[in-house]
């Protein structure tokens, strides 16, 4: 038996030992190979320099000044264009740095003997198992106690955590949302965290204190409980309750949030977003305060929103570079995708809806921070609200942001004022060739939108 473990625990050392030459050679040829290029920028710098030294004396023993000045140009250029192929060729040469095959030598190494010394921690607990059969004293049940006390330490510090993770992270992470409808929101998720919070700790305390209390021991025999209807109609009608009140309480709140009256949503202010891959497009109706139409037919180089240049009312329609809305106004957001589906999303704001094609989804709310107020909250003063894309759409959905910001109604007009057209002067000429229309009707149309 003891022969078998030496050369078991052999075999072992001898695979980490592979192992670790296997990691280290790259490690030493990436060192080498670093020496040797080194030594070739050396080798290729010594000519350039010889070459100044000695362009330097016939450099002093030209008589005229201007020989000595067009003398010294060339040898600087000749010394340039020496060295220049060198540094070129060392910038070119992208290479790993040795220390990082050292220290993932290192961690992978450190990883094995770990596991090295829980297969010996492993191999010792079933050797002292072994002399306990063999000296007639084994107990089985005498391993019940220990797994019961682990499991009960276990859950000391599960609770620990979780307090940790919402004294800590929930800190982190919560902020007050700086809309209307956005407290309902957080009044309906707070209530379902501590629902949830109740639920969890409860069902841990009670698994894992009863597998400590109710552990099989000897002269100790397990009561058989076959079946309990009300211990049954109990854990299906109340978990069933619970649920249908949080379902209501959700549908509520939602149907309180977009039930807008009529009245209140054409008083809003309208702004139209429109999502792409991978880009968001925001469109501000003008003076007359309503969008141009669109047709996707419409789309070309210059009109990629596809705008309707017939409809006179889109002439005058603004185009944000961002998301600019006055403070404790209402805010109405016409939602659409000219590609895929995406998702319009504003955590500060309680704000998250869909942008599918071929259709267009609404969301209003109102504003109650603004941006100053919220960098003062936060004591950051680089802080922004973001609207984001809360749908994968690609691999350059990272890039789907805009930034939004709430100001007071008079900055709001201000910003309003000094953005950009639609309907630009190349657009205003494209549509009238379109049109077959004159110069001077063309000039009519840019003086109708400004």
């Amino acid at each position: 038996m003891k022969f078998k473990l030496h050369n078991r625990f052999k075999s072992l050392f001898g695979g980490l030992l592979a192992i670790n030459l296997l990691f280290a050679a790259p490690a030493m040829a990436s060192i080498q190979e670093q020496a040797a290029d080194t030594a070739k920028v050396e080798q290729a710098a010594t000519p350039a320099v010889t070459a100044d030294s000695a362009a330097a004396p016939a450099d002093s023993a030209a008589a005229a000044p201007a020989a000595t000045d067009s003398a010294s140009v060339s040898a600087s250029s000749t010394s340039s264009s020496t060295v220049t192929p060198a540094a070129s060729t060392t910038k070119e040469e992208k290479k790993i740095d040795p220390q990082v095959y050292k220290n993932l030598t290192y961690y992978i190494l450190l990883f094995l003997v770990l596991c090295t010394v829980v297969a010996v921690i492993g191999k010792v607990q079933s050797i002292y198992v072994l002399t306990k059969k063999v000296n007639g004293k084994y107990n089985p049940l005498a391993n019940n106690t220990l797994q019961a006390a682990l499991l009960f330490v276990f859950l000391i510090g599960f609770l620990g955590f979780v307090y940790y993770g919402y004294a800590v992270w929930g800190s982190w992470s919560w902020r007050p949302a700086a809309t209307e409808h956005g407290k309902d929101i957080d009044r309906m998720f707070i209530i379902t965290t501590v629902i949830i919070t109740i639920v969890l700790v409860l069902v841990h305390i009670l698994l894992l204190t009863f597998t400590f209390i109710y552990r099989m021991r000897a002269k100790r025999k397990a009561y058989f409980y076959p079946h309990n209807d009300a211990i049954e109609r109990l854990w299906t009608i109340v978990p069933a309750v619970v649920l249908t009140i949080l379902v209501l309480f959700g549908f509520f709140t939602w149907r309180s949030i977009t039930n807008i009256p009529e009245d209140l949503k054409k008083s809003a202010l309208q702004i139209e977003v429109l999502g792409e891959q991978f880009m968001w497009t925001v469109r501000y109706p003008g003076a007359d305060g309503e969008f141009g139409k669109r047709n996707y037919k419409l789309t070309t180089p210059l009109n990629s929103y596809g705008i309707d240049y017939n409809d006179k009312t889109a002439w005058d329609d603004v185009k944000g570079d961002e998301i600019v809305i006055p403070v404790n106004k209402p805010v109405r957001f016409h939602i659409m995708s000219k590609d895929i589906i995406h998702s319009f999303y504003i955590p500060d704001f309680r704000v998250q809806i869909n942008a599918v094609p071929g259709m267009t989804n609404y969301f209003q709310f109102t504003p109650t921070i603004t941006t100053d107020e919220m960098r003062d909250k936060m004591n950051d003063p680089q802080y922004n609200f973001v609207m984001l894309c809360a749908k994968i759409c690609g691999e350059s959905h990272y890039n789907m942001q805009k930034n939004v910001r709430v100001v007071t109604e008079a900055e709001y007009k201000e910003w309003l004022s000094k953005q950009a057209k639609f309907f630009t002067e190349d657009l205003q000429k494209e549509f009238a060739q379109a049109e077959g229309e004159t110069t001077e009707k063309n000039d009519r149309i840019a003086a109708s939108i400004n």
